[in-house]
């Protein structure tokens, strides 16, 4: 099993290389990148070069990076959101514009997977938000432009309709004409959505990435495995039935200090490997 942290461990602050240094002395060896320019400025060149510089120094890979979904992230307080399921095409054509700015990250750095959200979760959408066919118009469009960089686009199972398993399926087996597009299948989404297992088992032959965090089923919390409710020996099983071989990508919060956060990761982590070395 390989394991990677996401840096939205950091989001509301810039990313330095101190924090590559944390992530990798708990034993982790790959990150995703969270394209959020308060977070990581992915427009300026030379913050690329500096983060291929620290990842090299801290022998850390970028297996992934997350696709911009807001503008900012700044004090706690999201900025503009960034949809690209949005019926205004002027808004939806600048989500698409910054994914587009972020996967030219891989000119410099080289990276396998790159998670979209398509639209915005129902709990804070309005009219017009989840657009189905302006989704379909976005991913076609990101996938054109992930395809000759070598980059393999995930589509992020979250909680709106556009963003089921079953849609996701559907669009990528029916509607869209590429090769290189899956799922990402987060399972604390999947867990706010409805069964976990069940999810993994509609999404199977698709998914080439994953996020990994636990909730109680409320809110999206972004918690440690095993902080939450998500029975986790269930979902293990099932992803080795599908046969599952990529990254299991921890996405969490700071619930607290990020040292501690990561101390809590490793040992979940020890706590899957151990659970699959004996199914």
């Amino acid at each position: 099993m390989r394991f990677g942290i996401s840096t939205h461990l950091y989001h509301d602050r810039r990313l330095d290389r101190q924090h590559l240094e944390q992530i990798a002395s708990y034993g982790f060896d790959a990150i995703e990148l969270f394209a959020t320019r308060t977070h990581f400025d992915y427009h300026d060149e030379a913050a690329i070069t500096q983060l291929g510089a620290w990842l090299s120094e801290t022998g850390l890979t970028l297996a992934s990076v997350h696709a911009p979904i807001a503008e900012s992230l700044t004090n706690g307080q999201w900025g503009g959101p960034l949809s690209n399921a949005l019926s205004d095409n002027a808004k939806r054509q600048q989500a698409v514009r910054e994914s587009e700015a972020a996967l030219r990250i891989a000119r410099q750095i080289p990276f396998q997977v790159f998670a979209v959200h398509l639209g915005t979760p129902t709990a804070y959408s309005q009219a017009g938000d989840n657009n189905r066919a302006s989704a379909f118009r976005s991913a076609d469009e990101i996938c054109r432009l992930a395809e000759p960089l070598g980059i393999r686009v995930a589509l992020e199972v979250i909680p709106n309709d556009l963003s089921s398993a079953s849609s996701l399926v559907s669009l990528i087996e029916q509607d869209l004409n590429a090769e290189h597009a899956g799922i990402c299948l987060d399972f604390g989404h999947a867990h706010l959505m409805g069964d976990v297992a069940d999810t993994i088992e509609t999404a199977a032959e698709h998914v080439i990435a994953t996020h990994i965090h636990d909730n109680r089923r409320r809110n999206d919390d972004h918690l440690v495995p095993y902080g939450g409710s998500i029975n986790w020996d269930m979902a293990l099983m099932t992803m080795q039935k599908i046969g599952y071989e990529g990254t299991y990508l921890m996405e969490l919060a700071n619930t607290s200090v990020p040292e501690t956060v990561l101390d809590e990761a490793r040992r979940a982590r020890q706590r899957f490997e151990r659970t699959v070395a004996q199914s």
